[in-house]
């Protein structure tokens, strides 16, 4: 019987989601498609269906997962002519303080994901949906530079900015999420926010 496209997308995502799940409890390059197959409650047949292999499931789920942490991001609060370059910019900071507060899973995949696309060397056809959400994001930030109302400063190239933040906020939230940062008893949140200030006093006006 030939599945209605709703029911499609709905298969799809019980499929991403137990693949999250699972990608979240231990080493992605241990998890089996089978395993992830199992887990869904179809079979390995069915999975290939919609993912022809392992690192394309893979890309897909952090597509999915990051993409629906950015799109609730976006509607919780959009960039508009109204608000201005530095207050774009320091929500953009915040969306990644967000994050370790409340999605452990998602930082404890990123550990994983990152990892297992750097040793697999998983292929720029795998990635390419991956790829045009971080282009998405990178058009998000670029509307807002290109407002040039004087409170990011010019000082820095745009690229410059935008990658400098995403990967200092990324790394720093991923690794203590993940424990990789000796605690100490410190205050590791007050930490982040330490780095986000910084951040914010060197890029804007």
């Amino acid at each position: 019987m030939k599945l209605s496209a709703v029911a499609m997308a709905e298969r799809r995502k019980i499929m991403l989601q137990a693949a999250f799940c699972l990608f979240c409890k231990k080493d992605i390059n241990t998890v089996t498609m089978s395993e992830v197959a199992a887990e869904t409650g179809y079979t390995l047949r069915s999975l290939h269906r919609y993912f022809r292999t392992k690192d394309n499931l893979v890309a897909e789920v952090a597509t999915w997962t990051f993409g629906s942490f950015i799109e609730k991001l976006r509607r919780d609060r959009s960039i508009t002519a109204s608000t201005t370059a530095v207050e774009d910019y320091i929500y953009f900071v915040d969306a990644f303080l967000i994050l370790y507060r409340e999605h452990y899973d998602l930082l404890r995949f990123n550990q994983f994901f990152n990892i297992y696309v750097r040793t697999k060397n998983v292929d720029a056809k795998s990635m390419e949906s991956y790829q045009k959400m971080i282009i998405a994001l990178r058009e998000n930030f670029h509307a807002s530079y290109e407002k040039h109302d004087g409170t990011l400063s010019m000082d820095f190239q745009e690229e410059e900015i935008f990658s400098t933040t995403l990967h200092l906020m990324l790394a720093a939230v991923t690794r203590y999420a993940v424990g990789l940062v000796y605690q100490g008893g410190n205050d590791q949140e007050q930490e982040l926010i330490t780095l986000r200030n910084m951040l914010i006093q060197r890029y804007t006006v």
